[in-house]
């Protein structure tokens, strides 16, 4: 069950078509507020939804190097301009006594976080600290690369430019030898 009130983003749609100073009555137009409530339905689902979940089923498998899930892509709202930024999310663990999670899991955590109002730098921990606290891992390590169409769009202007950012919990913080290794197999083709 959805939480997003459709008629209200609907209504503001409306408000600011006319506010631009659009004609909200011109064919092109008359059911844009419609589709863009249903679309914000859809990108802001994860809100009230908890990335930890995924990992509430663990499996047990005798494994304790690195797991590395890389070039999941995903798209996110920009908090402060309400556009999107896109990319793609590297996500990778050291399972600690065995404690293996679903591999798809890793996307959908990625998933969840992402679709929400967000800033990349919340999306790249969110995921980390997830993982940490449902796995136990040895450690974590995540990268995010994207496009932010606020500064493609707008202001710097500056298409195709990436932002990237990182987050090291557990071994990853302090091993620079398991540190060098992961960032080698993301960069891998």
């Amino acid at each position: 069950m959805s939480n997003v009130d459709l008629k209200k983003i609907e209504e503001a749609v409306k408000m600011i078509l006319e506010a631009v100073g659009e004609d909200v009555e011109r064919e092109g137009l008359l059911d844009t507020p419609k589709r863009v409530s249903k679309m914000y339905e859809e990108m802001f689902s994860g809100i009230h939804q908890d990335p930890r979940e995924f990992f509430s089923t663990v499996f047990h498998e005798d494994h304790e190097e690195l797991v590395l899930v890389k070039d999941i892509p995903f798209h996110s709202m920009c908090e402060h301009h309400l556009v999107p930024f896109y990319g793609k999310a590297h996500v990778a663990y050291i399972p600690r006594d065995g404690r293996v999670a679903g591999l798809s899991k890793l996307g959908r955590c990625v998933e969840a976080v992402a679709r929400r109002p967000q800033l990349q730098e919340r999306i790249t921990s969110t995921v980390a600290d997830s993982l940490m606290e449902m796995l136990t891992p040895y450690g974590v390590y995540v990268v995010i690369e994207a496009e932010h169409m606020c500064m493609t769009m707008r202001g710097l202007k500056k298409p195709g430019s990436k932002t990237v950012t990182s987050v090291a919990r557990g071994i990853f913080e302090t091993d620079d030898v398991k540190r060098k290794e992961v960032i080698s197999f993301i960069q891998m083709s």
